[in-house]
């Protein structure tokens, strides 16, 4: 492997990052040039390239003869005048524009006319980097994500000003180094960046709120919506000063709310409660001082009876989640047995029957989404004293449903969002009665479910985020700002998401996606939440994004 038209590359800036993107291009076959402000930071750069090369080398995915091969690609120094010679040269110092501006004015001086320079940049405009340079036409953002040796994905960005010519070299730089580049223009946070902290800075507000607890939050996207880990464990280990900084360069471009760097998120970097690196931030990673010890929940029986009031065929796949951990069979009552015949066939612990009484014994009840309200009305007035009532329709508020039942101090809201996973979702309203809720995590804890709390919001915790981020990529791919298929690349291969963005609404469903929108634009009246145009379109024509 080789760097094709660049032989030669400098790297300015050798922490964490620049290192790691040194040792890519050595890997790769490319001669690197790696300059630092002094000697000591020289000393901390070489570290970072032989810990992490050393370390690949004790996990068997380097030989020492390899490690040695490419540790001896790469000449360090603290003399711009080194990079004289080199093809490109990436500067990889801190987000401060200033500075940016400061070390292209150095390598404007010292670098080869024809020589093309990027910035590593992952938030700030390339733009304003380039038009204080003598060269703004080969000037490129070349964003690489943290581990760089690790991750695939690299954003190459172009300006109004870049000759198509340098982008496409650096592009090919990027492929011939087993790296997937998305190319695409000069937008603050990009890709990646932009989608990733509208969802995490929404989290923090969220938890600001008192919507639902850190470790609820966390939970509920994690076993809820598939994700890595949660927005909490990942803006600690991102560094809330990083997390705030790149928020502050987006919300100077768009001025949208959802980019607004969070009160709570702004206090704890302001207090120097950074995450990981400091030992604390939306988590304490000091085991001495311990964590808040869950509070003791209702008891519950070891296998509740469970009863489901359902209209129609549409209400199966519930009826299944709850079915696993029940005590006998699920008792659902409809208003016509046969139509469930089918639905219910594969299911060896659920039966399906009119007559309300069959509910009377039952722990926990579960009203299925339109489920026709003379049913409703039955079910709650059989249901025993301590039986508690679930009402699950995400079209209607959960106090509109609670109300409905007539019994609504022993009703709380229901979710379950995604069909197959573990997590439930409860949620109380101002209604729901003493001790109602913790008895309803315990039954559903009870049947095996991964259970976790929010208010009685549109949308719980999971749908509330998820949705939104969603809605931002639909937004930005019908705006052309970047393809379905970059917008999903930089979500796995930058995020390390299990799916893109575009492939999880076709997934969900457009239609869902904007019904979930609009209520949550309803309640909120914040401009962002309402459905992105492209997936109105989409949802009318009843047709998925590609």
């Amino acid at each position: 492997m080789s760097g094709g038209s660049f032989s030669r590359v400098g790297v300015v800036g050798l922490g964490t990052m620049g290192a790691g993107i040194a040792e890519v291009l050595a890997r790769g076959g490319v001669r690197v040039v790696g300059v630092e402000v002094d000697e000591g930071a020289l000393e901390r750069g070489r570290g970072h390239l032989e810990g992490s090369t050393g370390r690949a080398v004790k996990r068997g995915r380097l030989t020492e003869d390899a490690r040695r091969e490419i540790l001896d690609r790469v000449a360090l120094s603290t003399s711009f005048a080194d990079l004289g010679d080199c093809d490109l040269v990436i500067e990889a110092v801190p987000e401060r524009l200033e500075l940016k501006r400061r070390v292209f004015a150095e390598l404007d001086r010292v670098c080869r006319d024809d020589a093309v320079l990027a910035t590593n940049t992952s938030s700030l405009s390339v733009t304003d980097i380039a038009v204080t340079t003598g060269r703004p036409t080969k000037i490129v953002g070349v964003h690489f994500f943290n581990p760089a040796p690790v991750m695939r994905l690299v954003e190459v960005i172009r300006t109004v000003l870049t000759d198509p010519g340098a982008v496409e070299r650096v592009a090919g730089l990027v492929k011939d180094l087993g790296k997937t580049p998305v190319t695409i223009g000069d937008r603050a946070g990009f890709v990646a960046n932009r989608l990733l902290f509208g969802y995490l800075n929404q989290a923090a507000g969220m938890l600001e709120s008192g919507h639902a607890t850190r470790d609820d939050i966390d939970t509920a996207m994690k076993t809820g919506a598939g994700l890595p880990m949660g927005p909490f464990t990942l803006m600690d280990l991102i560094g809330l000063d990083t997390c705030l900084g790149v928020l502050e360069a987006i919300y100077a471009e768009s001025r949208d709310r959802r980019h607004a760097p969070s009160p709570l998120l702004r206090e704890l970097v302001t207090a120097g409660l950074l995450g990981r690196k400091t030992g604390r931030g939306f988590y304490s990673y000091d085991k001495a001082a311990g964590e808040d010890e869950p509070a003791g929940e209702a008891s519950a029986p070891e296998r509740p009876r469970v009863g489901v009031v359902a209209s129609g065929a549409s209400a199966a796949p519930l009826i299944a989640a709850l079915a696993g951990g029940a005590d006998g069979p699920v008792r659902v009552l409809t208003g016509d047995a046969n139509a469930l015949d089918g639905p219910l066939k594969d299911l060896e612990n659920a039966e399906a029957g009119t007559d309300a009484a069959g509910l009377a014994d039952r722990d926990l009840v579960v009203i299925a989404p339109g489920a026709d309200p003379a049913l409703v009305a039955a079910a709650a007035e059989a249901a025993g004293p301590d039986a508690v009532l679930a009402v699950t329709d995400p079209g209607l508020a959960v106090i509109e449903q609670a109300v409905a039942t007539g019994r609504p101090a022993a009703v709380v809201g229901l979710r379950l969002p995604e069909e197959g996973a573990a997590l439930a979702e409860v949620a109380p309203t101002v209604a729901t009665g003493d001790g109602v809720e913790a008895r309803a995590v315990a039954l559903l804890s009870a049947l095996g479910l991964t259970v976790v709390r929010c208010r009685a919001r549109s949308g719980f915790i999971v749908d509330a985020l998820r949705f939104p981020y969603l809605n931002d990529a639909a937004a930005m791919l019908g705006a052309g700002y970047a393809d379905a298929a970059s917008i999903d690349a930089a979500m796995t291969l930058g995020c390390g998401y299990p799916t893109g963005p575009i492939a999880d609404l076709d997934r969900l469903g457009v239609g869902r996606a904007v019904a979930v929108l609009r209520a949550l634009h309803a309640e909120t009246r914040e401009p962002a939440l309402a459905p992105a145009p492209l997936l109105e379109e989409h949802a009318t024509a009843g047709r998925p994004l590609r």
